[in-house]
C-alpha cells in the first residue's frame, strides 16, 4: 500500500520534543500517516529560530517546492525547510539553509540519518514531479494538546506556541494541513479552502493561565 502512494500529495509534520518527523500521503480527500521517524538530532531546544549562529532549529509553518530540493547534499539527501518564511522575515530573524538532511549532525538542522531521509525526499520528490505545486511542513516544539500547552504555559515561547496551536489542532480534526497566512507579524490559521473566513480559533481558550 506504501508503495502504491508515491506521487500522491504529502505533507509533513515535525515534532521537537518527540524527537518525530511524521509524513502524510493523500488518500481520498485525507491526509493519512504513512511514515514515523525518529529525529537523530537537532540543535538549540525547543523554541522557534531568531538570529543566524544562535544553532536553533526552526519552528513554525513553511513550505516548499522542487526548488528546495538537495539531491547531492553534504548530508547525502537535503530538503531546504524555506527559513525564513514570511512570518520570520516580518520578524526580522535571520537565517539561512535550514534543512532536513540526512547523517546525524545538526548546527539548526532537522538530522534525520540517512536512510530516513532517502525515504522521505523519495516521496516529496514524487509528489512534486507528479503534480503538487508545494508542500507544506509544519514544526512544533511538541504536540500541542490541551495538556502539553498547559505543562508549557510558562515558558517564554508560550505566547509564539499560542499561534502554532490552532494549525496543529485543524489538522488533528480534518487531516487537512490549515491555511496560514501572516497578518500585522502574526500566524493567522483558516481554512484551507478559503482564508476570508474567520481564523480558526484555539481550542485553549479555556485552558490558557490567567
Amino acid at each position: 500500500m506504501k508503495a502504491q502512494l508515491l506521487g500522491s500529495p504529502v505533507f509533513i509534520q515535525i515534532f521537537k520534543e518527540e524527537r518525530t518527523l511524521e509524513l502524510y500521503a493523500k488518500i481520498g480527500p485525507e491526509y493519512r500517516l504513512i511514515g514515523s521517524y525518529g529525529i537523530c538530532n537537532f540543535s538549540g531546544g525547543l523554541g522557534p529560530k531568531r538570529v543566524e549562529g544562535d544553532f536553533k532549529s526552526p519552528e513554525g509553518f513553511y513550505t516548499i517546492d522542487s526548488r528546495n530540493l538537495q539531491p547531492n547534499s553534504h548530508y547525502y539527501r537535503a530538503i531546504n525547510i524555506g527559513f525564513p518564511n514570511a512570518y520570520d522575515q516580518s520578524r526580522g530573524y535571520s537565517g539561512a539553509m535550514l534543512m532536513i538532511h540526512g547523517d546525524c549532525r545538526s548546527i539548526g538542522c532537522y538530522a534525520m540519518t540517512d536512510s530516513y531521509i532517502a525515504e522521505i525526499y523519495r516521496y516529496v520528490d514524487a509528489a512534486l514531479r507528479n503534480g503538487q505545486d508545494a508542500i507544506k511542513i509544519h514544526i512544533y516544539p511538541f504536540r500541542m494538546t490541551p495538556a502539553n500547552m498547559q505543562r508549557h504555559r510558562y515558558s517564554t515561547y508560550y505566547s509564539f506556541w499560542q499561534q502554532l496551536q490552532p494549525g496543529y489542532a485543524f489538522f488533528a480534526e480534518h487531516h487537512q494541513p490549515a491555511a496560514v497566512a501572516v497578518v500585522n507579524g502574526q500566524y493567522v490559521i483558516g481554512t484551507p479552502m478559503q482564508m476570508t473566513r474567520a481564523p480558526v480559533a484555539s481550542q485553549l481558550a479555556l485552558t490558557q493561565p490567567k
